[in-house]
This record gives structure tokens, sequence and C-alpha cells, in this order.
């Protein structure tokens, strides 16, 4: 018996293999394609990324420390702390504050969604293999373009960091799966 009411049922139910979908359905043929390109890769790792970003950006901005304590008043005239705001005005700059910070969280890691994984799959198509090297190079190549315009140290510095994190993931991604 099945314990999801409804599996089983409705489109794609007498599928070979069990499976829910038709493979021959052209929607389903154009998803794989898109999935299987460099672009589709990049775009949707790019915007995964965005929505992770603004999540993670606004979970750290309700537990940042350094939140506005003051509140910029008029132009010359002397901040004016929070707390002496009424309640809907401290709810008003808060949330404008964490909005900021989650888009500007948003936009970074939506970037280096993008950028890995386009130059992951770039690297991927241009060896023509699938191992941990490509992940690496990958993440070599994304930290030193990321750190960029701090100079020739930081870049070193980035392509190292982001690499080294790159391999670890990798390398725990790609060991045996143990069946309890």
């Amino acid at each position: 018996m099945n314990p999801l009411p409804g599996a089983g049922a409705g489109a794609g139910a007498g599928a070979p293999g069990g499976s829910q979908y038709d493979p021959n359905d052209p929607n389903i043929k154009r998803l794989n394609a898109m999935m299987e390109s460099c672009f589709g890769k990049a775009v949707i790792s790019g915007v995964m990324g965005f929505g992770m970003g603004g999540l993670f950006g606004m979970f750290m901005a309700s537990m940042s420390y350094d939140t506005p304590f003051h509140t910029p008043g008029a132009p010359g005239a002397a901040p004016q702390s929070i707390t002496s705001l009424p309640l809907r005005q401290q709810l008003k700059v808060g949330f404008k504050d964490m909005g900021s910070r989650s888009y500007s969280t948003a936009k970074n890691f939506g970037l280096v969604g993008l950028m890995f994984a386009g130059i992951e799959c770039g690297i991927e198509g241009y060896r023509a293999k699938n191992d941990m090297w490509n992940g690496t190079a990958a993440g070599c190549l994304t930290g030193g373009i990321l750190a960029r315009s701090a100079g020739p140290t930081a870049v070193a510095g980035g392509c190292a960091a982001f690499a080294a994190f790159s391999a670890a993931i990798d390398a725990w991604l790609r060991q045996p799966k143990e069946d309890d």
C-alpha cells in the first residue's frame, strides 16, 4: 500500500519504470536539454544561489549585532536613537536594513553560483571528463575572478580558498554511500 494519497495515480502513472512522467513528452525533453546545457546549468545555479543567498542574508541580518542603533536625521542634524522611535518606525528601520542586507547577500551568492556552474561546465566540456578536478579548477578560477580587484595576492588567496572548498565538497559528495 502506498502511504501517500494519490501517489501512483494521474498523469504518467502507466509510464515504464514507474516514473511519474513520460520521457518522450516534449516539455520534459526541453527541460532535460536545458539542464544539460552549460547556459542552463549556470542560470539555474545563479537563480538558486540568489534565493539561498536571500534567505541566508535575511537570517544573518536578523542575528547581526551591528544593526543601526541610530537613524540618520536631517542633513547636519544629530542621529536619533532608534529606541526613542515609535515601534512602527523601529520595525520599518529594521526591515529596511534586513532587506538591503538580504538583497546584497543574494546578489553575491547568485553571482558565485552562476560563475562556478558555468566555469565548471565549460571545463568539463573541454576536458570531456567528469571528475573532481573540474570543480577544483572552477573553484580556483571563480575565486580568482571574484578577488581580481584586490590585487594579485588576493587573487591567489581566492583561488586557493575556493579550490580547496570545492575539492573538499566534491570529495565528500563522491565518496561511496553506506547502505543501512
